[in-house]
């Protein structure tokens, strides 16, 4: 069978989130449809973080959750509760496995390796070509992300954010199990914003992961240094080895990406703008953008018509508009934004879900001179 009514492109957490949300609802249950991914997903090849309240959905892959952080700037920093929220992580592994194993249930839903080299409208079909196959599907969802394209525009600025982190095991007991470090920026920032976290998952094992938000990557060594000296220097441990280690880069633009879209292609995940732009958060913002695409496409609309801008959109813009002219004033504003507001009213704010004087409480608690410069040049073009 090579042709589906949806095919999904990349089984990463948007494309096996959309397909289990697909064949868990009784209304796609005659739909058929194939999950078209390059790899078997066998591999721990990424970490996800993310706060809720309450169990959520998630509950049954989570590896570990915190209940309080700690948060560092050059003067601030403080140990912080987190409740009603909680701070958790899940496994690319055990996510892998779980999602997996249940699209398995769902009759209507198949699996096939494949990678894909091309994807264009032909007519009423989409056709999809991999190496080996010629597929095609009425609707396609594609989460294979084209970096080329995000940089070819200039009407918007890109910046990464890009990491390194180990897993390390210590010879002696050195973590705070309920605590994670959500931001340390305590480092050099050397002209960016950098930050570590530490997320310990016991006492003596933790991710220690070297941040960035800039228009550059560091070269391997870089990031190796920089995990180096903030475990010897900061976390006083000198005996530990690295049991582990993840890579990754995610676009932090307000790039209008539907404009790739088509009636009958919507890319999703970070291919299609779900990554949160000032935050790089994907996870939890991809999951809930599948919960709105599931009663969209029951109403059989064109796909380029789902993605919509908020005011949250615009905030992002200027917050980046701030780092991609002066890259170090991510360390004030985070530090000046978690020194005057509490962390459950800043989640609050980054889940989109504050009302309009509840944003104006977030924006106050932040520079006013740099935001209102931003705002300025946004409004006027200087």
């Amino acid at each position: 069978m090579t042709t589906y009514d949806y095919i999904i492109v990349g089984a990463g957490a948007s494309g096996l989130m959309l397909a289990d949300a697909l064949g868990r609802d009784v209304f796609f249950s005659k739909k058929s449809i194939l999950l078209l991914e390059k790899d078997n997903k066998q591999k721990n090849d990424r970490t996800w973080c993310f706060w809720e309240t309450g169990e959520g959905s998630f509950n049954s892959v989570l590896h570990k959750s915190w209940n309080r952080i700690f948060f560092a700037g050059e003067v601030y920093s403080e140990q912080l509760n987190l409740s009603p929220y909680a701070y958790k992580m899940v496994r690319g592994e055990d996510f892998y496995d779980t999602y997996l194993k249940r699209l398995k249930t769902y009759p209507n839903i198949s699996f096939a390796l494949g990678t894909v080299t091309d994807i264009q409208n032909k007519n009423a079909l989409v056709q999809i070509t991999t190496a080996t196959t010629i597929y095609h599907a009425k609707k396609v969802f594609n989460s294979v992300f084209d970096y080329k394209k995000l940089l070819e525009q200039k009407k918007y600025p890109v910046l990464q954010q890009h990491f390194l982190g180990w897993f390390i095991k210590t010879e002696h007991p050195l973590f705070d199990v309920d605590q994670a470090t959500f931001m340390d920026f305590s480092i050099p920032q050397k002209g960016n914003t950098r930050f570590m976290y530490v997320l310990p998952t016991s006492t003596t094992e933790a991710l220690i992961e070297y941040t960035l938000f800039s228009k550059e990557v560091l070269s391997v060594a870089a990031y190796e240094e920089g995990l180096k000296t903030y475990i010897k220097d900061h976390l006083g441990c000198e005996n530990y080895v690295i049991t582990n280690h993840e890579k990754g880069n995610i676009p932090m633009s307000c790039f209008n990406f539907n404009a790739y879209n088509s009636p009958n292609i919507l890319h999703i995940g970070i291919s299609g703008g779900w990554a949160k732009p000032s935050s790089g958060y994907t996870f939890m913002h991809s999951y809930k953008k599948v919960q709105q695409l599931i009663p969209f496409l029951k109403k059989d609309l064109p796909l380029d018509r789902f993605n919509k801008k908020n005011r949250f959109w615009f905030y992002d813009l200027l917050l980046l508009d701030i780092l991609d002219k002066e890259n170090s004033k991510g360390r004030l504003i985070f530090e000046q934004l978690f020194k005057n507001q509490r962390p459950q009213n800043i989640f609050k704010f980054l889940d989109e879900e504050t009302s309009f004087w509840e944003d104006l409480q977030i924006i106050a608690a932040c520079p006013k001179k740099e935001f209102i410069s931003a705002l300025l040049r946004r409004i006027f073009k200087i």
